[in-house]
């Protein structure tokens, strides 16, 4: 099992840039399929990008363009960047982990086995 903590959210205005962090601990993530979701007040969980364990990406259409998600082996950490926010990106941001060895991209919340608690992303029109 693998613990995640996330870090680096915060209060924006639109237009603005974040960037999240999240930290892994227990075992190495270097080649884990790996994931972004989100998830607004009264909506359900929701994906935002996922990295394959081969290194691949791939983002909902909500937010290519404007996201870049990336994966550091040496600090055992990913990251989410978030360029351009928007008040509609306003969410709770969750990292996820998989311990399939799969390597094909995986964008459903039941492919994942360990969640971080969240960090709370708010962007203000």
């Amino acid at each position: 099992q693998v613990q995640l903590v996330e870090s680096g959210g915060g209060l924006v205005q639109a237009g603005d840039s974040l960037r999240l962090s999240c930290a892994a601990s227990g075992r190495t993530i270097s080649d884990s399929p790996l994931a972004w979701f989100r998830q607004a007040p009264g909506k359900m969980r929701e994906f935002v990008a996922a990295i394959s364990a081969l290194g691949g990406t791939y983002y909902a259409d909500s937010v290519k363009g404007r996201f870049t998600a990336s994966r550091d082996k040496d600090k055992n950490t990913m990251y989410l960047l978030m360029n351009n926010l928007k008040p509609d990106d306003t969410a709770v941001y969750y990292c996820a982990a998989s311990n399939s060895r799969r390597t094909i991209i995986l964008i459903t919340p039941d492919t994942y086995d360990d969640w971080g608690q969240g960090t709370q992303v708010t962007v203000s029109s």
